[in-house]
């Protein structure tokens, strides 16, 4: 990593957009259910299940999580691109996009707990979300860099139909040939037969490998990885254009809801489902994640209501330090450590707390590196 100054000239709604993920992610989430786990209200009853994935089929709002941070990646990609104008800015630009894409699959081993461990019974290749963003990101900033808008466009929806034609008409024995269910459909198949041993979940027997309930897939899933991120750069490119600011909202909309429908629509033959990353799951998230974009641009760089958000940007403007306190270290210890004795007054409530102390101090680490304008990029 390195340590890049602050910079003042930032579309404010990206960075804002990007720290809501966080948020949600790493503070909000974990205590959320906590809490309603103490409480056991009915009000909590009602709410938690919509931060929690859904088991197969189907989108909740915590399945919005990951395609979004995969957008917003894509959004700001027109913004960074363009600072690379001549040639010799071009050679650093395939220089830094190849070196991005190496530490974030680095970065997402170190999350899975595979490196770290330093047990090469469990290295698993690909299994990560920071893993998927590098994948997107590359396939985009190929797209982004040696293609106009309407081939983009064209190859973007190529991968999608791509996807889509090979999960519903192409047969290994019992896997594919429009099956959607987590045991037999292709994108399983593949990732059973090219992963092997380093697929996350697997388990080496005697008589062979166990791949147990884990069904997330990463091989042929990364087509639309790729998409997802491409509607980023969509997203980016309206935001980077000379349209009037009202009339750029309005094309995020626009966007934003006929991807909705599209993917509800395609939905009737290949379902919305995360785990496997569908054309119809594609197009959905996206098209919420547009909506998102369109709100948020409205209220932080339209209405000015970055006063009100910008608290977002310690997490959006160090998203990746956030995404690997969050996801490597445990602070369970210094948080029991400075809340011990407090169990016997806290009953059930005493998980939470220490959740709430857990997450704090990331917020506090993320806080002091934004003050000191200490902003790690990769």
């Amino acid at each position: 990593m390195t340590k890049k100054p602050f910079q003042n000239v930032r579309l404010g709604s990206i960075d804002v957009l990007r720290g809501f993920d966080l948020f949600c992610l790493v503070f909000f989430q974990p205590v959320l259910m906590e809490v309603s786990q103490a409480a056991d209200l009915p009000f909590f009853r009602a709410i938690t299940p919509h931060f929690k994935h859904v088991a197969w089929e189907g989108f909740a709002f915590w399945d919005i999580i990951m395609p979004l941070f995969m957008f917003i990646t894509g959004a700001s990609m027109p913004f960074a691109f363009s600072k690379y104008t001549r040639r010799d800015d071009r050679k650093k630009l395939y220089r830094r996009i190849l070196r991005r894409v190496l530490l974030l699959w680095i970065l997402g081993m170190v999350c899975q707990g595979n490196l770290l461990g330093l047990d090469p019974q469990k290295i698993y290749l690909f299994s990560n979300t920071l893993q998927a963003i590098a994948v997107g990101y590359l396939i985009s900033a190929l797209l982004l860099l040696h293609l106009r808008l309407r081939w983009q466009i064209v190859i973007s929806a190529g991968l999608l139909l791509s996807y889509w034609a090979l999960l519903t008409f192409v047969q290994a024995g019992s896997f594919g040939g429009g099956n959607f269910t987590p045991d037999y459909n292709l994108a399983e198949y593949v990732d059973r037969i090219v992963l092997g041993r380093f697929r996350d979940g697997v388990t080496v027997t005697e008589t062979g490998l166990d791949f147990g309930n884990y069904r997330y897939t990463w091989i042929l899933s990364s087509l639309n990885f790729g998409v997802t991120v491409m509607t980023g750069v969509f997203a980016g490119q309206i935001l980077k254009g000379n349209l009037p600011k009202m009339q750029k909202v309005q094309w995020l909309i626009i966007g934003g809801i006929a991807m909705v429908v599209a993917g509800l629509l395609w939905g009737f033959q290949m379902p919305v489902i995360k785990k496997i990353w569908t054309s119809s799951m594609t197009l959905y998230s996206s098209g919420l994640c547009f909506l998102l974009m369109a709100l948020f641009y409205y209220l932080v760089d339209i209405r000015n209501g970055g006063k009100y958000l910008n608290w977002l940007k310690i997490y959006g403007m160090n998203s990746i330090t956030a995404y690997m306190l969050y996801s490597v270290i445990n602070f369970g210890s210094i948080s029991r450590s400075l809340l011990y004795g407090t169990k016997q007054y806290l009953g059930e409530f005493y998980p939470a707390l220490i959740t709430l102390s857990d997450v704090s101090l990331i917020f506090l680490i993320l806080w002091i590196l934004y003050r000191r304008k200490i902003f790690l990029k990769i």
